[in-house]
This record gives C-alpha cells, sequence and structure tokens, in this order.
C-alpha cells in the first residue's frame, strides 16, 4: 500500500518564517492584501461565492470522520454552509480509530457514508485497494488544481490518479508553553535538543514539570519519534523508513530513540512520570499546561498547531499566555512535519463529489480557519481569515514551503503499523515510554510489526 507521495528537501522555512510571529501578538486583524487571493475577501459565509456548486435539494450524504468536540463543531459548520448552498441533507457519522476498520464494518453491512474523512495517506491506499474509493470528479480536480500545489495533490493520489482532498492540514513540529512558568523561571526559547533539555532543567528548578505528554494516545509519540527521527537521520534516511526500504533495527533508528529515550527516561521531567503520561489523553496534555496559572501541571506541551483548539478550552491567550516555538534542531535541521485529513468519497454520487469540490474550495477552508485550530493547504485561501497572528502565520509559511515538506511517516505507512490503537508503532512507543532503556526491543518489536503490515 503505497501513495504517491511526493517529498522534496528537508525545509526549515516552514517554522523558521512562521516563527518570526509566533512568540508575539495574540488576536489581530490581517491585511486582505496578504492574500493569495487577490486581495478579494471571502468570508465562506453568503457574500460572493468563487465554487459553483449543483443544487440537490432532496439528496442526503453521510460524512464520516474521527473528530470530536471542537474539532467535529467547527466541521458542522462548514457542512451547515454546503448544505445552504446546495439543498442538500448532511449528517455527519462519528467515526472510531481506526477509521478504515470502521468503514470496512459499514461497507460490509451495506452502510457506506458519502465521503470519508481520512487522516493517513495509507487509509487512502488502503480504501483504493479494497476498491471502496471513488476518483475525484472533474469540478473537484479543477479546484485542486486552482488552489493546490502538486505536493498536496500527490499525498491524496495513488499511483498517479486523485483520490482525496486535503481540507486540513497540520505543523506537527511545534511545541506550545506556558509564558508565565517560562518568564518565573527565566527560561527562553530554545533553537536545539541541548538547549531545550537545558531550558527543562531550569523549567524543573522554578518548581514546574517541564513537559507534559500524552502517552495515552500513541499517535502524539509516532510524532515525537519522527521529529526526533527527521532532524537527527535526515530526510533521505526518513523517507527510507517510512517505505520500509531500511529496517527499524537500522543504527539511525536507535540513535533517535536513544536521544528521546533521555527524555522519556526522566521521570521528574514528565508530569505523573511515565505512568502519568501513559494515562494522559491529548487533550488533558494541553489543558493542563494551561491551567493553573504559573502553576500548572507541566510548562511544555508537544503537538501540532491544532492545539490551539484544547488551548482555547483554558483560559489562556494564544499569543500571551501561551506561546510557541518550533520543534528544537536535534541534527543539522530543525524539523518539518505535516500532517493532514483529506476527503475522500466512497459513493460515486453526485453529491459525493459536489462535497469533494466545495472542500477543494477557498470558501470551505475560510469557513473554519476562522474558527481557529486549523491550517490549510489551500494556496488561494486568505490569511487574513485566520483569527490571530500565531496561527496566521503558521498558515502562511507552510503556504510559503510549497512542495517542500515531510509528511508524517506513521501517516504514510500501512495503517495496521502507523495507526492503530494497541498496534504497531503506537503500542511499540508506548511500551518505549513505559521503559525507555528498551532501544533494542522496541526496535525489534517495530520491525516484526512493521514487515507484517508491509506484507499485507
Amino acid at each position: 500500500m503505497r501513495t504517491t507521495l511526493r517529498t522534496g528537501k528537508l525545509v526549515v522555512s516552514l517554522v523558521a518564517v512562521g516563527a518570526l510571529a509566533l512568540t508575539a501578538c495574540g488576536d489581530g486583524g490581517g491585511d486582505a492584501d496578504n492574500g493569495g487571493n487577490g486581495g478579494k475577501k471571502n468570508n465562506g459565509q453568503g457574500g460572493g461565492t468563487s465554487v459553483e456548486l449543483p443544487q440537490l435539494k432532496g439528496q442526503k450524504l453521510e460524512v464520516a470522520a474521527v473528530w470530536s468536540g471542537p474539532e467535529q463543531d467547527n466541521f458542522k459548520k462548514v457542512l451547515t454552509e454546503f448544505e445552504k448552498r446546495t439543498g442538500a441533507e448532511v449528517t455527519f457519522v462519528p467515526a472510531q480509530d481506526p477509521i478504515v476498520n470502521f468503514l470496512g464494518s459499514k461497507i460490509a453491512g451495506g452502510d457506506p457514508p458519502d465521503v470519508a474523512m481520512l487522516p493517513q495517506p495509507g487509509a487512502i491506499a488502503q480504501a483504493v485497494k479494497n476498491k471502496w474509493a471513488k476518483p475525484v470528479g472533474t469540478e473537484a480536480q479543477a479546484q485542486l488544481d486552482k488552489n493546490y500545489t502538486q505536493g498536496w495533490k500527490d499525498v491524496g493520489a495513488v499511483d498517479g490518479e486523485q483520490y482525496g482532498v486535503y481540507f486540513k492540514a497540520a505543523n506537527k513540529s511545534l511545541v506550545w508553553y506556558n509564558n508565565a512558568v517560562f518568564e518565573n523561571a527565566g527560561a527562553s526559547e530554545p533553537k536545539t535538543w541541548d538547549e531545550l533539555m537545558d531550558q527543562a532543567r531550569t523549567v524543573y528548578d522554578s518548581g514546574v514539570t517541564p513537559f507534559s505528554v500524552a502517552g495515552a494516545d500513541g499517535w502524539t509519540l509516532t510524532d515525537w519519534f519522527e521529529n526526533v527521527y527527521l532532524s537527527q537521520a535526515g530526510p533521505e534516511k526518513y523517507d527510507q523508513l517510512a517505505r520500509h526500504e531500511i529496517k527499524w533495527t537500522d543504527p539511525s533508528v536507535k540513535e533517535a530513540l536513544t536521544t528521546l529515550g533521555k527524555l522519556f527516561g526522566n521521570k521528574d521531567y514528565l508530569a505523573g512520570g511515565q505512568d502519568g503520561a501513559l494515562q494522559t489523553e491529548f487533550p488533558t496534555s494541553v489543558t493542563q499546561t494551561f491551567t493553573g496559572g504559573d502553576q500548572p501541571k507541566a510548562a511544555m506541551v508537544f503537538e501540532g498547531d491544532f492545539v490551539a483548539v484544547n488551548i482555547g478550552q483554558t483560559d489562556a491567550e494564544i499569543g500571551t499566555d501561551a506561546k510557541v516555538f518550533p520543534f528544537p534542531a536535534v541534527g543539522d535541521d530543525a524539523p518539518v512535519v505535516t500532517g493532514g485529513d483529506a476527503a475522500v468519497a466512497l459513493k460515486d454520487s453526485q453529491g459525493a463529489q459536489a462535497l469533494l469540490t466545495f472542500l477543494a474550495s477557498t470558501d470551505a477552508a475560510e469557513i473554519w480557519a476562522k474558527q481557529g485550530g486549523f491550517i490549510s493547504p489551500n494556496k488561494e485561501m486568505d490569511p487574513a481569515t485566520y483569527p490571530n497572528d500565531v496561527l496566521r502565520d503558521i498558515g502562511t509559511a507552510l503556504i510559503a514551503s510549497g512542495d517542500d515538506f515531510r509528511f508524517d511517516m506513521s501517516d504514510q505507512t500501512p495503517q495496521a503499523f502507523g495507526g492503530a490503537p494497541g498496534k504497531g508503532m503506537w503500542k511499540a512507543l508506548q511500551d518505549f515510554l513505559k521503559n525507555p532503556k528498551d532501544v533494542d526491543g522496541t526496535q525489534r518489536q517495530l520491525e516484526s510489526d512493521a514487515a507484517k503490515a508491509y506484507k499485507s
């Protein structure tokens, strides 16, 4: 199972450009002239529209996704606008991870959703292999050609044919921190891994645990590994490991795990120690970093731009109380890992294709973008739509990177290895968090699971 993922050289600019304003400002307006649509603002809620959609009155559609909480609520705003414009009735279907298994059950029961939001290129490839997925139609392809770079189209393609529309992107190389804690401790933003460990010691000496780690969610641990590995081993090795062209017993994997193990092995640096981290889910890992004033449970939490959604559930203000810095360089360059969610049609219907067309448009992207917690790969979307300068600069930097990015490694692999709770990378890295000294055993387990998954 392989996508036609296009990869270029490692690009630090994705984070470096965005870092110019990441540590400053909170909410603020933007200049429409900075947008990619010729300065024309479009709020995606009526006003001048940029995409034509068919009238679908009387048609019913189902859209499946694993989003919950604020993400689900914001996506439903997008679907509501689609309903207004087309007359269709759209139902959101909550899915469980791994979504491929969920979809398999629905399809076996004769009740597939019309569209599914797939969070992994590997899941798109599996849906194509299973003959579930339908290629994008002419209108959706036209929107993709207009609004997306070739790299983002390629991530949603299998064997050269377009199946996925990447609606939501993510910069997964960010560390968010409690500014009050840093100020009280006299800590500063690090640029290298060694500096990160030094600042962690400074924070710890001030009486606050440095890191909040969401070990209960294995996907966050894969992101930790991928950032360390990409920076330390380099993009060529990263691509080879993602395609299983080198084994997980390779010395480069050992080096990355050893580096990460020095952090995971220091229980004083993890909120609740290793046991506490393994019981901490992602939303809690964020909220416990930004509640409690200058005495939270942790000072820093690593994850993507979508952390902003969970910060929004606290009293912290992004850009003032909650700040962010790029994942520090472990090797020569700081890593830039991206992720995303793609819309894939599972029914060959006018309604499914119309929704893909809408999701590929600037109109749809701007509806969620202005809510926050969302970064769009749509290069024509007006960046002034983002609700604050932090997200605006992250989004602008993503577009500025063009096709030079590395997609989340676990998302490129077969889902049984890289995207399933209690299996593969998720389980092996949770076991590693529990016992960070067992580098060799972790490598052997990863290789055994990868070998099985790539053969299936």
